[in-house]
């Protein structure tokens, strides 16, 4: 406002310059700030007490036209008495030269409202934006973190239901076995629910889930299936999302046939910065029409934290699946 206010009176004494040499131009510069100062908290004010009244995003253009018309009048006003006292009891303005001062007051107060209403538009506009951007992605994470607990508890309900089909007939057939397997059950739960809320973990505590599941399945499928299990050291620290393992050997036991005559080999392999699941591909002949919906769980999870697409590889005697291992950041 200082700076403004030594630039208008520069302007105004080369339009009006001051008819006594004698005259001190220090006073023209100091009435000058004075005004500016003036003008420019006045129209602060004024646009303090509109932002109560009517509000930029409700009524723009009734806003605009408002704050343009008060301001105009109250920097008019808040220039022309200043100068007007500053021309009776400091300088007399010669009676030819109060037209050109009138209108000197005009423009200075329509040129100061013009700049305080486009610094002010575009400061509303600018905050408003930067608002909306905050909102937009606040809303996107509440979403994706929806959509991943979605994705999450799809896999929960149809995992409890096949083990407890399971325990039912251990039950009646071997209780010892059952014991164990309610011992196993409840480390694979304990896992479930110290990870429920986690979005990825690392592959060493997956395949300490993993194990304990597998010996669920041996205890319900005996010596018909089989697990070969090699995991290079490297890979143990890398990261992957909860259970994705867990529907890959789901699927395998669902689709395919395990029996004394036709044994199911299933093979975890974990190397570089990949991780593949694989079996003999020896399908069900009763088996109903697959809807993928474990597969594309899998995809839907890691299309939250990378671009790396889940492979899915079959022929006539094999079917693969490949995950990405993700590094930490």
């Amino acid at each position: 406002m200082f700076i403004l206010g030594v630039i208008i009176a520069f302007v105004i004494s080369k339009v009006m310059p001051h008819p006594n040499n004698d005259y001190n131009e220090l006073f023209d510069y100091l009435m000058s700030i004075i005004i500016t100062f003036v003008v420019w908290e006045g129209n602060l004010r004024i646009d303090s007490w509109l932002n109560k009244k009517i509000t930029w995003l409700q009524s723009p253009f009734k806003r605009l036209g408002v704050q343009f018309v008060i301001s105009v009048v109250f920097s008019s006003i808040g220039t022309y008495i200043p100068m007007k006292a500053f021309n009776t009891f400091v300088c007399v303005i010669p009676v030819e030269l109060e037209g050109i001062m009138m209108n000197i007051c005009l423009g200075a107060g329509i040129g100061v409202s013009i700049v305080l209403l486009t610094v002010e538009i575009s400061t509303q506009f600018f905050k408003n934006w930067k608002s909306s951007l905050v909102e937009i992605e606040h809303y996107k994470t509440q979403s994706v973190q929806a959509q991943l607990q979605n994705l999450k508890n799809q896999v929960n309900p149809h995992f409890l239901f096949n083990n407890l089909s399971v325990l039912s007939s251990l039950v009646y057939k071997d209780q010892d076995k059952a014991v164990d397997f309610i011992n196993q059950l409840s480390k694979v739960y304990r896992y479930l629910l110290d990870n429920h809320s986690s979005e990825l973990i690392t592959l060493e505590e997956e395949m300490t889930f993993i194990k304990s599941y597998i010996y669920l399945l041996e205890i319900r499928f005996d010596s018909n299936i089989k697990f070969n299990i090699d995991i290079s050291k490297e890979c143990l620290q890398k990261l992957i999302p909860p259970m994705a393992l867990q529907i890959l050997l789901e699927n395998t036991i669902k689709h395919n046939e395990a029996s004394g005559s036709l044994p199911l080999t299933v093979n975890v392999i974990a190397k570089d910065d990949t991780i593949e699941v694989s079996n003999n591909l020896q399908l069900r002949s009763n088996q109903e029409a697959s809807s993928k919906s474990g597969l594309n769980n899998i995809k839907e999870r890691y299309k939250f934290y990378t671009d790396q697409q889940v492979q899915i590889n079959q022929d006539f005697k094999q079917f693969k699946v490949i995950l990405p291992l993700l590094k930490k950041s």
